[in-house]
């Protein structure tokens, strides 16, 4: 679509799953419409993620996001730019790093 080009999907998470790390050459938003979960940028901290939340990414930031383990987590992912590229998905998520984002 040359005048909104972006992909828009809704996205579910059963608790305790999580996406691999990955990049957008466009960017992402995140519009987190249930649950609880938790998003992390490579070499920060990871950040809580809840319903009416809104997470934006810069362009080509590595990142993750997911559910808990005691919750589901629905969003509504849009990628925009896609003449950019769509995703560059990266290794897993360890479970190391996983636990590390609930402290």
């Amino acid at each position: 679509d040359d005048i909104y080009n972006s992909s828009i999907g809704n996205v579910i998470f059963e608790p305790g799953a999580r996406t691999n790390w990955h990049k957008h050459p466009g960017g992402q938003i995140l519009l987190v419409t249930d649950g609880k979960g938790f998003y992390q940028e490579k070499g920060k901290p990871a950040q809580p993620i809840q319903k009416g939340d809104v997470v934006r990414i810069p362009p080509d930031t590595e990142h993750w996001h997911g559910a808990s383990q005691g919750s589901s987590l629905t969003h509504i992912a849009i990628s925009p730019n896609q003449q950019k590229g769509n995703v560059e998905w990266l290794q897993a998520v360890t479970d190391k790093e996983y636990e590390q984002s609930a402290k």
